[in-house]
């Protein structure tokens, strides 16, 4: 991981991967298969003189609905967001930018894309986060 001089001035350095975001999604997908399983158990081991009140286990099939559109609406948004940064990352190759304190300036060689940001290389081998003060030619 680079830490680039205008880090310190903006505070912002990206930091998570991609591998880490596809971590996360399986740590979720994880807790949803575990509830799934939590409620068929619950329902194969109750006292059948005593059965789960109907309002409880709607109210546990609801909650079982929304952990499912959660984590629908997850996925559809990371992706949405991987487009958006490919699309930012294409936009500055090729141009001139210049830090926030004006230290680094260049015209960007390539960038490495990560999950919460991007490190624009310039051509003279400087290493400079793509985030808020960076001017772009």
């Amino acid at each position: 991981m680079v830490t680039p001089v205008s880090a310190a001035a903006t505070g912002y350095t990206p930091t998570a991967s991609g591998t880490e975001s596809s971590a996360d999604v399986k740590s979720t997908t994880l807790n949803y298969e575990s509830f799934l399983k939590l409620f068929v158990e619950q329902l194969k081991n109750q006292d059948p003189t005593e059965p789960m009140d109907a309002t409880e286990q709607m109210a546990q099939l609801a909650t079982f609905s929304q952990v499912e559109q959660t984590v629908k609406t997850n996925t559809n948004l990371e992706s949405l967001l991987q487009r958006t940064s490919l699309q930012e990352a294409d936009s500055v190759i090729g141009r001139t930018v210049t830090s926030e304190d004006g230290k680094i300036s260049g015209v960007v060689k390539e960038v490495t894309l990560y999950t919460d940001g991007i490190v624009a290389t310039l051509e003279s081998g400087d290493k400079l986060v793509i985030g808020p003060g960076v001017k772009v030619k």
